[in-house]
Formats: structure tokens, sequence, C-alpha cells
């Protein structure tokens, strides 16, 4: 495919390299994981100590956690209309 000005596979490789320097990134942050806290970062109630092996870096204790993972509610995307302008959130 022909990008107009570049040669052809040059978006290809930009996208590869772009995939590329986010793994390498987040493999680097995987690394230097933030200590496991010993008090919630909102409640301030001690996290239990199997919690805290379970999950390197945890900041937040399971209640906590329940309440921020349970506040994202993903709608039914049914496109009645058929047309793009519908599928544009």
């Amino acid at each position: 495919m022909a990008g107009g000005w570049t040669r052809d596979g040059a978006v290809n490789e930009q996208i590869e390299a772009s995939i590329s320097d986010e793994l390498k990134r987040l493999k680097a942050q995987q690394g230097r994981a933030r200590e496991s806290r010993t008090h919630c970062a909102e409640c301030e109630e001690p996290i239990p100590e199997r919690r805290r092996a379970a999950v390197p870096g945890v900041q937040l204790c399971t209640e906590c956690q329940q309440e921020r993972d349970g506040g994202f509610n993903a709608r039914g995307g049914i496109n009645r209309r058929g047309s793009k302008d519908s599928q544009l959130k």
C-alpha cells in the first residue's frame, strides 16, 4: 500500500516500532514496581499480608478496589441506524 511520499511498508514499520517501544517501556516499568502499601491509600484500613504478597505494588484494600472496579459499566453498543455517525461516541 503506497502512502503518498513514503515507501511501501513504511507505515507498518512505524506501527511495529511504536508497539516495540511501548512493550519496552512496560517491561521497564514492571521491573521497578512500587512497593506494596501496608494501609489502603483511600480509607487507611490495613491491607492483609496475603493480598500484599499476591498483588505486588498493591495500593488499595479489597473493598476500595472492588468499589473502583465496579464503577464502570459498559453500555450495550447496538447500532440501530447503521450509519457511521451512530458509531461515534
